[in-house]
């Protein structure tokens, strides 16, 4: 699969215009697919040293082959959300349907194109457009994964808005055009949390500017401006009716990130919390920087250390939503029609974790899930969702491919507790 990114963005960002003579190059932008970071150079310096200090995988998977949303929605649901009446009622989306078929004439000028326009797919019926050879494949597998697609319903599987604004308000426009996607009630960790009374947040760089920049979009202060660096997708709760359209859950549980800091300094930080920096400070290629995240990155470190008794019962999870198209060639298990995808970085903080050691049992986002749920004894979010899977079991020679796919670890092998058992 990887070896056909930089195919697919060389040849699509510049496609030849037959019609115009001589004929025309297109440049429809994008990006290197083939790039690296040399750490043993001193490229990620912090990264690194963390690294070296605390434990890292080198079998961490984004969830699901799709953008920022869909794998920020896994990350917090073990699953992927459907278009529905609102009421989780599957229902047909006015717009935005994907059809990956390449146009007549071309190799990968698609349709309605899967990275700007179709964020949603029916893969419960494999006589639409790109569902049959996904899963074609995967009932070839010898563990034959279960798509996971419902019939009648259209999945979500790249970067639509939520439901509710920053505020809580629904979008109703962005629901009329395709643009958001209705409120959800697929259930998410959050809920989860709430039933066994455990703490939580889900702490958005930005968020307060959010709201101001939503309610006075043209004020110039550069303080509401930025609200627009706020990523709504993000907020894997923002789909949510459960909790961003319960005023008292919102109040609760979504908060700033500077709420977080706040919350380590006054000895206050929940049980469980979800870090999302502003776009500017997250490291995305063209609107951010590696080292800002690093940045990001030291200050909650920081933070942490700065209150030793808090730092004790701490672990510190630090990831990527996905791979961005960076070319990979390690092992990616297909576990259903949505995923997985390629590998990207995660290591973890905390007095826990064995100083230096790289674990290769396979993971992805939902493990993140699952470590909280073995952590506090909660059961799996739903009969469906992606924590239900085993932990792997594999070969002492070949870690990195479970024997008993489709399975995910839960990180725990990332930690050594002395007494034994969980905390």
């Amino acid at each position: 699969m990887s070896d056909l990114y930089p195919f697919v963005i060389t040849n699509y960002t510049n496609i030849i215009d037959p019609a115009t003579n001589p004929p025309a190059i297109d440049d429809n932008g994008g990006g290197n697919s083939m790039a690296f970071y040399n750490v043993l150079a001193g490229d990620v310096p912090v990264l690194k040293r963390l690294a070296d200090q605390f434990s890292m995988s080198d079998n961490f998977h984004q969830a699901f082959l799709g953008g920022t949303g869909a794998n920020h929605v896994m990350l917090g649901t073990g699953d992927a959300f459907f278009w529905s009446d609102g009421n989780g009622n599957p229902t047909t989306p006015p717009s935005h349907i994907a059809n990956p078929n390449p146009q007549p004439g071309t190799d990968d000028v698609y349709t309605v194109d899967l990275g700007f326009d179709g964020n949603f797919t029916e893969c419960g019926d494999a006589s639409q457009p790109g569902i049959q050879p996904i899963v074609q494949y995967l009932h070839s597998l010898p563990y034959h994964p279960d798509p996971n697609c419902q019939s009648k319903h259209f999945y979500m599987i790249n970067n639509d808005s939520p439901g509710f604004l920053p505020d809580g308000t629904v979008d109703t426009a962005g629901i009329t055009s395709g643009g958001s996607i209705p409120p959800v009630n697929v259930r998410t960790i959050g809920e989860a949390l709430n039933e066994k009374q455990i703490s939580w947040a889900y702490y958005g760089g930005a968020y307060n500017a959010a709201v101001e920049f939503q309610h006075d979009p043209t004020n110039p202060s550069p303080l509401v401006q930025i609200g627009r660096a706020y990523c709504n997708i993000c907020n894997f709760e923002s789909y949510a009716t459960a909790i961003m359209g319960d005023s008292a859950q919102r109040a609760a549980h979504i908060k700033d990130a500077t709420d977080f800091f706040a919350a380590i300094d006054n000895n206050d930080l929940p049980s469980v919390s979800y870090v999302k920096p502003d776009g500017l400070t997250d490291g995305h290629p063209a609107s951010s920087k590696l080292d800002l995240f690093e940045g990001m990155v030291e200050n909650i470190y920081d933070h942490l250390k700065a209150n030793p008794e808090l730092m004790e019962t701490t672990a510190f999870i630090i990831t990527f939503d996905e791979g961005g198209g960076y070319y990979d060639s390690g092992y990616i298990q297909p576990v259903d029609f949505f995923g997985d995808g390629p590998r990207i970085p995660l290591i973890v903080v905390s007095p826990f974790t064995k100083g230096g050691h790289i674990s290769h049992t396979y993971t992805d986002h939902v493990s993140i899930l699952k470590f909280i749920e073995r952590n506090w004894h909660l059961k799996p979010l739903t009969h469906r969702s992606r924590d239900n899977f085993p932990n792997p079991v594999s070969a002492h020679d070949n870690p990195y491919a479970p024997f008993n796919s489709p399975a995910l670890g839960d990180l725990f092998d990332l930690f050594h507790f002395d007494q034994g058992g969980d905390h």
